[in-house]
């Protein structure tokens, strides 16, 4: 009986890889379903997104576009002015006006990396396999007093997050995860929610986020999508800077004749 027990415990061991394998891989097709079906996903070509992302006291507008193959542009108006960050799919860049930069710089590796995934306009459960990345299935657990399957997602880049799928309705409704932000490693958490119908695809409207225990959040509200959008190419480049200003002219001196 022992060595039954031994024998059955060490199939269970070996076989657990695959059974999360295969049940990860199925919660995913439930979820590709639950957002409107890999057709629907694979017929967008772009996106663009407009609305508000708040931070304390301070609301700025903002619109974010996302075009295949993994390009992102975001704008946001703070003071009068626009910042832009952007990834044309090789390089990212930004233009900070408020930080007395109006010329585009190239972004440091680790907001590279965050760009990076926000390009992903079918996320990163879709063809996951095929983007490098690993899905593990880590159980069931509570978000917010909703019962949701937990998925560790292992990037291509190395990066591990947490993505919890609503166990009832199957799509994303919290992400957790690592990054590294000024040279110091931190533990995010995003919240996503009010689910809305457009173009026979489900998409999230709000999303709240931060570092864990921070009281600062960062909320956007989105308050319109739009699909398969004209979207000049261009527009993801990093443009030149600005030519420097024509020296002043030296105003010639004449002495005065007597």
């Amino acid at each position: 009986m022992t060595r039954k027990l031994k024998l059955a415990g060490f199939v269970v061991a070996v076989l657990s890889p695959v059974l999360y394998a295969q049940t990860a891989d199925e919660l995913i097709a439930k979820y590709v379903a639950a957002r409107g079906g890999m057709d629907k996903i694979k017929s967008v070509n772009s996106i663009r997104m407009t609305g508000k992302m708040t931070m304390g006291p301070m609301e700025a507008p903002i619109v974010m576009i996302i075009k295949r193959p993994e390009q992102a542009r975001m704008e946001f108006t703070l003071q009068g002015m626009t910042g832009i960050r952007a990834y044309d799919g090789t390089s990212g860049w930004a233009i900070m006006p408020f930080m007395g930069k109006k010329d585009a710089e190239p972004i440091a590796a680790d907001e590279l990396k965050e760009l990076q995934d926000e390009s992903d306009i079918d996320g990163p459960l879709v063809d996951y396999k095929a983007k490098g990345h690993a899905v593990e299935l880590l159980g069931k657990d509570k978000v917010e007093g909703t019962d949701a399957y937990e998925l560790k997602l292992t990037r291509k880049n190395g990066d591990v997050d947490t993505i919890y799928l609503d166990a009832d309705s199957y799509l994303e409704i919290k992400e957790e995860g690592k990054r590294v932000v000024r040279g110091s490693e931190q533990q995010f958490e995003t919240s996503i929610g009010d689910y809305r119908e457009v173009g026979g695809l489900m998409f999230p409207f709000a999303l709240d986020s931060g570092m864990q225990g921070s009281q600062e959040r960062q909320k956007i509200t989105i308050d319109k999508i739009e699909l398969n959008v004209p979207v000049d190419g261009a527009s993801f480049k990093m443009p030149p800077a600005s030519p420097p200003p024509p020296p002043e002219e030296k105003k010639a001196t004449e002495n005065p004749k007597n």
